[in-house]
């Protein structure tokens, strides 16, 4: 399980425990995040390093945001090492190469301002008061595991891992041959776009949208994200 920007392995809440009464999870701090904060990498290596943790047998993978992103990466990168994949707010990658300069931008000086001033709890909640996170409550939102994070690691990811640094995988996604479920909030507009693309994309995808729900549909809504994900890997 590859969890979003700004959480780590503690950030899954109660989707996590739903989902450990069925399946053994292992639950990773991505590059930058956690106890993995000084490793710096891009997608492609955080992918590399996403299908090291997984261990030699073919696994399960299930990554959100910044973790699905990851989690493409890895796919792609061994496909034969994962047995399914699951994507909760995933993108392939912003197609226009103006767009994507300028959010590199944004997230570069963001990176620049969080390690110049270190105040990573005030980023935090300025992070956390994003329009897609107004369905979580405040434990939900789990700011105590996202401080767990460091202004270095977090600025690291950002600039190395930010959707404005990712060379867009759509072309590529007809490489996936594992079945893909693609999942978004109902809420999340964009995204939800983004998952049912993926979903015509890859060879086995399925898509579905999580009503009530926005980017993090598995921390507002984690049964039916749970149940989801179980009829999913164990039809």
């Amino acid at each position: 399980m590859a969890h979003g920007f700004t959480q780590n392995a503690s950030s899954w809440g109660v989707f996590a425990e739903l989902l450990s009464k069925t399946f053994e999870l292992v639950c990773i701090d991505l590059p930058g995040h956690g106890v993995n904060a000084e490793i710096e990498t891009d997608l492609h290596g955080s992918g590399r390093l996403l299908v090291e943790a997984g261990g030699p047998q073919p696994f399960h993978l299930l990554g959100y945001s910044l973790g699905a992103r990851v989690s493409l990466h890895a796919a792609l990168f061994r496909p034969s090492a994962i047995s399914s994949l699951t994507l909760i707010g995933a993108t392939g990658g912003i197609d226009d190469d103006d767009e994507r300069r300028a959010r590199k931008a944004r997230d570069d000086e963001m990176a620049d301002n969080l390690e110049k001033g270190g105040d990573v709890t005030g980023f935090l909640r300025r992070w956390l008061t994003n329009p897609m996170f107004s369905d979580l409550t405040a434990e939900a939102a789990g700011l105590g595991a996202r401080e767990n994070n460091s202004a270095h690691g977090l600025a690291t990811s950002l600039r190395l891992c930010g959707t404005g640094n990712q060379t867009p995988l759509w072309t590529r996604l007809c490489e996936l041959k594992m079945t893909t479920l693609a999942l978004a909030g109902a809420c999340d507009i964009r995204f939800s776009l983004h998952a049912q693309r993926i979903a015509k994309l890859v060879e086995h995808g399925m898509f579905s949208t999580i009503p009530g729900a926005n980017h993090a549909a598995h921390l507002s809504q984690p049964h039916l994200v749970a149940a989801f994900v179980r009829h999913f890997i164990s039809p």
